[in-house]
């Protein structure tokens, strides 16, 4: 191609003089006489075959005098994992279906427990056994600590939040600024008052909702103890009352709140397939994402602008709200350099949000709902909160911390339910391994905790309910949920570990002592044909996945429930 070009330049001097029936190359559009055409494949096929030749000879002759490094010659002959059928251009998103982590689980039962996918465009690791996580999560935890670019992180929190913030310098800097000012024991501690004073607010809506015998769709009661408990601690009680009153009593600040957590958890269709972009459009998706962020970023102004306005209490930090502490930061850079502008901020309480209402509302769900569906574990849970707060007009910490037999149902609730099946996705920078199996670089990473909690190879009748597993002398009994033990991931490992699991954890235990010590409880369908509480458990899909139902529950005052 380049001798046409060198010639065609040369015709703009000075016209070729030489006859038709000769071999030329100086026409614009090469018409060639057939001889000559014939002529030039007999020339050109052996050539390009020789300089083919050449080049790869060339190319070997490198790779010889610079040898690959061992672990990576190593690393590029291992295999990639297993993977089933896929189809042209969607590649397996067909085979995800309506509930992911159920059909997940599904093919690594097939396939085996590291599984490449191929969902759209993108490719991607599904991890769905204690070994794998574990190689993920500790032995390779620096090369898996990136995550990949998400277009929802970057528009509704504003590209520079903690949960979706590539590993790099600005995100230890500010998961510091989490886990050592916002979410540490001292700091999560300093809320007690607000756990006990909405906790005693939950039960009391309860009594009145259920008044007359009706049935409570207790996942909206739960939703909303679970906002204002992060509300206040994230912006204080004047805040808070503040936003109450300006968002409907609170309605139209959960709206927006749950659009966000529902946003979070949606891929949209022009990541996967960038063909079908235009559909995000068309389906509205597009201006929901405006809107939200609208909303949220006019919120989150009014309360920074107020905090500003006001002098910031509790000088020790005990009792100082989540845009106190932030602001302090804003204002003294005092994290090593790091200086949080406002976007920033309210990146981070967006976060607190997303994950504090979120995954303990998700968490209480479930454990009522296995509960009620399971009358003796019910009985023996109400029993232990009854005479621990014996003499008592209510629950209060210090009746939780003595609570073994709950925390056992907290535990087992984790396990068959994690709150966020498929965690947050991790992304290798460079080629990796799992298992013996190759993960090239920016391969993305999912490990679903949901099917590792049910792995039949780590649990004994993985698929009941069982919570006397976690007690003293039970199979589990030593085996926690905070990072050290794989078989148990609700909330991650290693670097991008959730840093909330202590908030989580404590507002969740307060509610749900609280509502076992008032109430009796019992499903709005009574039993079906096994003489069992029918309840229906079918699950809603999102990056939690909820009750679909809502959780309809009758609920009794006990008779030594002062609500009685």
């Amino acid at each position: 191609m380049a001798i046409v070009d060198k010639q065609c330049a040369y015709k703009e001097k000075a016209p070729c003089t030489k006859k038709k029936s000769h071999f030329c190359l100086c026409s614009a559009n090469m018409a060639l006489e057939p001889i000559a055409l014939l002529l030039t494949v007999l020339i050109a096929a052996p050539l390009t075959v020789l300089l083919l030749f050449l080049v790869a000879g060339n190319k070997k002759a490198a790779r010889a005098a610079s040898p690959t490094p061992p672990r990576r010659r190593d690393r590029l002959r291992l295999p990639l994992p297993p993977s089933p059928r896929g189809l042209p251009l969607v590649g397996h998103l067909h085979l995800l279906g309506a509930l992911p982590h159920r059909a997940l689980m599904s093919l690594a039962r097939a396939h085996g427990p590291v599984l490449l996918l191929r969902l759209g465009r993108v490719p991607t690791v599904i991890v769905s056994s204690a070994a794998a996580a574990e190689e993920v999560m500790r032995a390779r935890d620096l090369t898996f600590a990136n995550r990949p670019a998400s277009a929802m992180a970057e528009r509704l929190l504003y590209g520079r939040d903690v949960a979706f913030a590539p590993y790099g310098e600005y995100w230890r800097q500010v998961r510091r600024v989490c886990v050592v000012h916002l979410l540490s024991a001292r700091h999560v501690g300093s809320f007690r008052r607000v756990r006990e004073q909405e906790a005693a607010a939950l039960a009391a809506r309860v009594a009145r909702d259920s008044a007359g015998g009706a049935a409570v769709g207790l996942s909206d009661l739960l939703t909303e103890y679970a906002n204002a408990v992060v509300s206040r601690a994230a912006f204080g009680d004047e805040s808070a009352r503040g936003l109450l009153d300006e968002f409907d009593s609170g309605r139209r600040q959960r709206k927006v709140l749950s659009d966000l957590q529902k946003l979070i958890g949606t891929t949209p269709l022009g990541e996967l397939l960038p063909w079908l972009g235009w559909v995000d459009a068309v389906t509205g998706l597009e201006g929901k994402i405006r809107r939200t962020f609208e909303a949220l970023d006019g919120l989150l102004e009014k309360v920074i602008d107020d905090h500003r306005r006001r002098p910031r209490n509790g000088e020790d930090g005990s009792h100082r709200d989540f845009v106190d502490v932030l602001l302090d930061v804003h204002e003294k850079d005092q994290e090593h350099g790091i200086q949080l502008e406002s976007n920033e901020i309210k990146a981070i309480i967006l976060d607190m949000f997303a994950a504090g209402t979120d995954t303990t509302t998700t968490v209480m769900e479930w454990a009522m709902a296995e509960l009620v569906t399971h009358p003796r574990a019910m009985r023996r849970a109400q029993d232990e909160v009854r005479a621990a707060a014996a003499g008592s007009t209510g629950v209060n910490e210090d009746h939780v911390a003595q609570l073994d037999y709950l925390k056992a149902v907290l535990k087992e609730t984790l396990r068959l339910h994690a709150p966020v099946p498929l965690l947050v996705p991790r992304e290798p920078a460079a080629d990796t391994e799992i298992l013996g199996y190759h993960v090239p670089a920016r391969t993305r990473v999912l490990v679903n905790a949901w099917a590792i909690g049910r792995d039949p190879a780590t649990w004994e009748r993985a698929e009941e309910f069982v919570p006397e597993r976690f007690l003293g002398g039970g199979a589990a009994a030593n085996v926690g949920f905070k990072g050290q033990h794989f078989e148990l991931l609700p909330f991650g490992a290693g670097r991008r570990m959730c840093p909330g699991i202590a908030f989580a954890e404590g507002s969740a235990e307060m509610a749900l002592a609280s509502l076992l010590y008032h109430f009796d409880w019992e499903a709005s369908r009574g039993q079906n044909r096994e003489g069992t509480p029918s309840l229906d458990m079918t699950e809603m899909s999102g990056i939690t996945v909820h009750i679909k139902s809502g959780l309809p529950l009758v609920s009794k005052p006990w008779s030594g429930s002062p609500l009685n």
